[in-house]
């Protein structure tokens, strides 16, 4: 089972680009972990993820009507690796959530 649950604000408003006549909408969601201390005391300091987030179709035309950065979402998807070749013959890997459900949050 491939599947993702994250609760995060949006880092960035959602940028909309069309593949052929279909919508895809790509923002960053930062979800975070708060500070704790362990039973032996020792500090866990606060710590903030990042998460390159892909919607398509309905979820994309959303996306570009309502989200904007600071959006509080809960989302639900699938996560996605991919890897491509920069101009400098670099190899890139970069891991996405492509978004299956979505809920904005107040």
């Amino acid at each position: 089972m491939n599947k993702a649950i994250l609760m995060g604000y949006v880092g960035r408003d959602p940028e909309i680009r069309y593949i052929e006549t279909r919508p895809m909408a790509t923002f960053s969601l930062a979800t975070t972990e708060r500070a704790r201390r362990t039973a032996s005391g020792v500090e866990i300091p606060e710590r903030t993820e990042w998460h390159n987030i892909v919607m398509y179709d309905a979820a994309a035309e959303i996306a570009e009507r309502y989200i904007r950065k600071g959006t509080r979402l809960l989302i639900e998807g699938k996560i996605r690796t991919r890897t491509w070749e920069d101009r400098n013959t670099i190899k890139r890997t970069i891991t996405e959530i492509y978004v299956d459900t979505f809920d904005i949050l107040k």
